[in-house]
């Protein structure tokens, strides 16, 4: 596969004091559909945004596309598609008017014109809106023009910094739903966003903590790294009717190493020290039946909590 951008020792330094990105590496390959996840602060957004031509390394080196950033920014910027978490466009305009100048900044008039407008106004499907000022959109309609307004000129990669953030679960799962459609057609996906189940349905998922450390991997090989599964521990999940209760007073106890609730259920990160029966014996004495125990596998959410460092330990 042809390499599609690559990192190699990158910084970036906002100022003396903030250091957001420290000595970087990242390579991803075109066709893959990459999620970059990590705590607030962590520099996802300074990664995309720089590999998007729009903020500068301090010092290492990156190629998009084959353009240097820092010798070529613009050409990084005329071969990518790029949309960002905050509607950026212009909101006295209509959608119609902004399609036709995010055209005009890539050169496209004529029939070429009239051929992207169309195909982006059909796959976003939003056609019945084309007059409207984009200000008055909902959350979901403007980041379904945002996206249009990304691919307009027909990139073949995408840099998506948070495309699902402020919207309804309806909107967020129809964007998705594009986002796939393109991602069958061989675009190049590079998403950021805070939500576990959408960097689960990515090939490969980055997480980075501040401001060093990168690690990347496939789903499976995240939820298998000794952090999250350490050496000499299991994870379990309780059923019982009080799962408040049965969460408070396992912490209260101190029976497992990180506690927390999955939808109705308790979920555990226990020692091999400690045996189901003497959990089940805990809540017992409080009254609280445990009506089934099993092993699961960790969550892209276990792994996002172990590598950060938040183990509760109560």
């Amino acid at each position: 596969m042809t390499t599609e951008f690559a990192l190699s020792g990158v910084v970036h330094a906002y100022g003396a004091e903030v250091c957001a990105l420290d000595h970087i590496d990242l390579t991803i390959e075109s066709g893959q559909h990459v999620a970059i996840v990590g705590a607030n602060g962590s520099g996802k957004s300074t990664c995309i945004r720089m590999l998007s031509g729009l903020l500068l390394p301090t010092s290492g080196t990156a190629t998009v596309n084959g353009f240097d950033i820092v010798r070529d920014s613009e050409g990084v910027k005329r071969s990518i598609g790029y949309m960002n978490q905050s509607f950026s466009l212009y909101r006295d305009l209509t959608v119609s008017e902004n399609l036709d100048f995010f055209a005009g900044i890539y050169g496209l008039k004529g029939s070429r014109l009239k051929e992207r407008k169309e195909m982006v106004i059909n796959l976003t499907g939003i056609s019945n809106y084309l007059e409207r000022r984009s200000g008055q959109l909902s959350g979901g309609w403007k980041q379904r023009l945002a996206l249009a307004t990304a691919l307009i000129h027909e990139p073949d990669l995408l840099f998506l910094d948070e495309p699902t953030a402020g919207i309804d679960p309806v909107a967020r799962r129809e964007l998705w739903d594009l986002l796939f459609k393109l991602a069958g057609e061989g675009k190049t996906l590079f998403v950021t966003t805070h939500y576990m189940d959408e960097a689960e349905r990515c090939d490969r998922i980055a997480y980075i903590d501040m401001p060093r450390r990168m690690v990347i991997g496939t789903p499976g090989e995240l939820k298998a790294l000794p952090e999250v599964c350490p050496p000499g521990t299991r994870r379990i999940s309780i059923v019982t009717h009080q799962p408040a209760a049965a969460l408070a007073v396992i912490r209260e106890n101190r029976v497992a190493l990180d506690a927390t609730l999955v939808e109705s259920e308790v979920r555990l990160l226990l020692p091999d020290s400690v045996s189901d029966e003497q959990v089940r014996a805990v809540l017992e004495v409080k009254g609280i039946p445990a009506l089934e125990m099993r092993v699961v596998e960790p969550s892209l959410e276990d792994v996002f909590v172990s590598l950060t460092g938040r183990l509760s330990r109560q």
